[in-house]
């Protein structure tokens, strides 16, 4: 069986282990001969989805998820946002989106269903390795040590 090509996406801010462990569970789904291929948000849409700055722009998020043993590419995200232009780049078999990113799945499913796309897509589970799973928590815990 060829390898198929993954599309993931997400801000990627603050890498934790629940990141790491999204991107090796999205590559097994590529195969030994496929492709991961991670689009980043950008700072404006972290802006918009998460109500505050992104802690590292968009370039160092791009450059830090490039360096990372699962991932055979990276892009930025469109301004403003296209899932066509996403889809037409990448040509991916198979799509994977956080647990936490349902709105943004819905969206794409529905985009799929009216242009006839087809197109694998997996939710990834929330992976608990350590104590912090998530950027949010990671920045609480900083605030907190900081501003007890």
């Amino acid at each position: 069986m060829a390898g198929k090509i993954v599309l993931t996406t997400g801000a990627f801010d603050m890498l934790h282990p629940g990141h790491i462990r999204l991107l090796e569970e999205a590559k097994k789904l590529a195969g030994p001969d496929g492709k991961l291929v991670v689009l980043i948000a950008r700072d404006e849409t972290v802006r918009k989805n998460k109500g505050r700055d992104p802690i590292f722009d968009e370039e160092a998020r791009r450059y830090m998820v490039s360096m990372l043993k699962p991932v055979d590419e990276v892009i930025l995200g469109y301004t403003p946002f296209s899932f066509e232009k996403v889809i037409e780049k990448v040509k991916p078999d198979i799509v994977v989106f956080g647990y936490d990113q349902e709105k943004f799945r819905k969206e794409f499913e529905r985009f799929c269903e009216e242009k006839g796309i087809k197109v694998e897509i997996v939710t990834a589970k929330k992976y608990f390795l350590g104590k912090l799973n998530s950027s949010t928590e990671i920045i609480e815990k900083i605030l907190k040590l900081y501003n007890p």
